[in-house]
């Protein structure tokens, strides 16, 4: 069987902590599947803050998820609290990957690691649109000029 691989980068663009809540532990005693996906968005949603930008607002233009990929490395338990390394790795015209780092804050130990495929989109003429200029240079990072 085939497994998921989601390579890391080299450098991330934004570090947060965020502790397991009762609601991210399933019944085997140990965080959720599902977890990881409302982790990753609100490591997503403090990056966006921190950079002066929400979801809803990039320069007048919001994001979509397109895709997302979770590989699971280790268990992690109610009020462990995780370290979120985010990412941005797959730069294209209209969009870029995710990529987040999940670590056990108390023992270093790796707990998972997710990527979301993320599109900016004008809501009001429902298309995908080109990254506004101003996300990738608050990130330091290159326009694509193709």
């Amino acid at each position: 069987m085939a497994r998921v691989q989601i390579d890391l980068p080299s450098e991330y663009a934004f570090h947060t902590q965020i502790p397991l809540r009762v609601n991210d532990i399933n019944f085997g005693g140990h965080m959720g599947n599902d977890a990881v996906l409302t982790l990753a968005q609100e490591a997503r949603t403090r990056f966006f803050v921190h950079f002066g930008f929400t979801e809803q607002d990039v320069n007048g233009f919001g994001i979509l998820i397109a895709d997302a990929a979770i590989v699971y490395r280790a268990q992690a338990f109610y009020g462990d609290i995780l370290g979120v390394d985010l990412g941005i790795t797959d730069i294209g015209r209209k969009g870029c990957d995710l990529t987040y780092l999940f670590t056990n804050t108390a023992s270093g130990t790796e707990v998972a690691r997710a990527k979301t495929g993320t599109v900016f989109f004008d809501y009001g003429t429902q298309k995908v649109v080109r990254i506004p200029p101003v996300f990738l240079h608050r990130l330091g990072l290159q326009e694509l000029t193709e």
